[in-house]
């Protein structure tokens, strides 16, 4: 499953000149004279993390050889499916994506599928459908991971709040479930105040203030991502409460990303955790097995050559599960969880230019 430097075999590309879709827009990086031309749904352009998703796929794109297209279908279905149908009119080979709806995208995946256009998708994965492969972190222990560091800087007592993310997506569900289920079985102690947000920052700001109103000894924050961590600390300094970890008045806080303000705000003490989602690898990785898919490969679950495993979820669809690590001030261990301290080189977060 090595990422082999050679570029495709030709294939006809279409007109370079960039057709907008009347959704979601479009962009057109061509590639080396006879490159295959595949197509990138941006699913939105409002968070650190998926800015930084797009930023790495033309670099990839151009790695590996491919002629890109992209549109941006700003967390909407309907956006999403109408760029699948611009994409199939501009002759796209291959086809990565990541819907935040995951119920509703079944139907253009099997319209792709019967064009015989491979998709990828990423971060996500589809309720129903069939794909060449999933690019995704363990979601499951993202809320695993976060309990645990709750659990044991709150030494399994007390009240948290919990910002979800939406529950019409696969991520807001596993982090959700996962994160209940690990306090209910490890830390009977901690009350968990479960708050819909829909991934809106502006949501989860103003259902923090609320809680924190109604509950004022809440010490804990799970931010299924990094959507609310601008609002929270806001909340926080509103309230008087963002202050050092050894102040025993401070909130841990702990979120699902790994961005660089996220990276910067636990160094600087003003939140206490994350994990941190592969940027960069979801990039590489998207692009890597679309390549392959187009050339007719198929795949097996297994460990892979890039410190991750692939599983089956279903018949029909396997995910590579990319690592991502727990990330904290000292690099600790929380109940069983190892972690990376936030300047660690080796994090995407550090790394961003």
């Amino acid at each position: 499953m090595r990422i082999r430097a050679s570029v495709l075999s030709a294939v006809s590309v279409l007109s370079a000149v960039a057709l907008l879709s009347a959704c979601g827009g479009g962009t057109s990086t061509p590639a080396a004279g006879g490159a295959a031309l595949v197509g990138v749904d941006y699913p939105r352009s409002d968070t650190d993390f998926w800015n930084s998703y797009i930023k790495y796929t033309p670099e990839y794109a151009k790695e590996f050889g491919l002629s890109l297209k992209t549109t941006n279908s700003q967390n909407e279905v309907a956006k999403l499916t109408a760029n699948a149908q611009t994409f199939i009119s501009q002759g796209v080979k291959g086809l990565a994506m990541a819907p935040q709806d995951t119920a509703a995208i079944g139907p253009t995946l099997a319209q792709l599928e019967a064009k015989k256009i491979p998709v990828v998708t990423v971060d996500t994965r589809p309720d129903s459908g069939n794909v060449a492969m999933v690019v995704r972190a363990d979601n499951r222990a993202y809320g695993e991971k976060s309990c645990q560091f709750l659990g044991t800087k709150l030494k399994g007592k007390g009240k948290v709040v919990m910002l979800q993310g939406g529950l019409d997506s696969i991520n807001g569900r596993d982090r959700t479930e996962a994160f209940n289920a690990c306090m209910k079985k490890n830390y009977p102690g901690i009350t968990v105040f479960g708050e819909a947000t829909n991934w809106d920052g502006a949501v989860a700001a103003q259902k923090l203030q609320t809680r924190l109103t109604a509950h004022p000894d809440i010490k804990g924050v799970y931010m299924q991502s990094s959507f609310a961590l601008s609002g929270t600390l806001q909340v926080l300094k509103q309230k008087k409460l963002l202050v050092p970890p050894t102040d025993k008045k401070h909130v841990f806080v702990v979120s699902n990303d790994g961005i660089p303000q996220e990276l910067k705000s636990i160094a600087e003490g003003k939140i206490d955790a994350t994990v941190s989602q592969p940027a960069d690898l979801y990039a590489k990785y998207a692009l890597h097995y679309l390549k392959e898919a187009m050339d007719g490969k198929t795949f097996k679950p297994g460990k892979t050559d890039h410190g991750s495993n692939i599983i089956q979820v279903r018949e029909g669809l396997l995910e590579d599960q990319l690592p991502a690590p727990l990330v904290t001030a000292d690099g600790g261990t929380y109940g069983g969880v190892p972690s990376l301290e936030s300047d660690d080189t080796s994090l995407w977060g550090n790394n961003l230019k």
